[in-house]
């Protein structure tokens, strides 16, 4: 994960600390981490595909995703929002299986219990690059 052209963010410090935590485990693919920032009722919506109940639901489900891609740096723009309801827009570098590279721009919107654990995650990207078989 990259900050350095993180240019707006209207979360506090420490919540912002808890994201870039999440954040990283993504990157390093840590399924099992990532769970740890989850309430266990937490949502996720990735596009418009229908919604992931539940926590040990999103963990599977993320855990087969991860694995159709090697790796991915997440570079972060601009975090807009409060410490409870806050969305990141950022362009994440994903290296595919085949060794190719391909940066999308993607919009993340989290929402946080009070217990400071995510409830609710919405994802919109156009991942049809990531998964293409063409050679364009």
């Amino acid at each position: 994960m990259k900050s350095e052209k993180l240019r707006v963010s209207q979360i506090s410090a420490p919540v912002q600390q808890w994201y870039l935590d999440s954040l990283a485990t993504m990157d390093a693919k840590d399924v099992e981490r990532y769970g740890t920032f989850l309430a266990d009722n937490c949502e996720m919506q990735i596009n418009g595909n229908p919604w992931i109940r539940g926590k040990i639901t999103i963990l599977e489900t993320l855990n087969a995703q991860w694995m159709s891609f090697d790796s991915v740096t997440q570079d972060l723009l601009n975090i807009y929002g409060d410490d409870s309801s806050f969305a990141l827009e950022a362009v994440n570098h994903y290296r595919r299986n085949d060794g190719r590279m391909v940066s999308i721009p993607t919009v993340t919107i989290t929402d946080r219990n009070e217990a400071g654990l995510a409830v609710s995650v919405r994802v919109y990207a156009d991942l049809q690059p990531l998964f293409s078989t063409n050679d364009d």
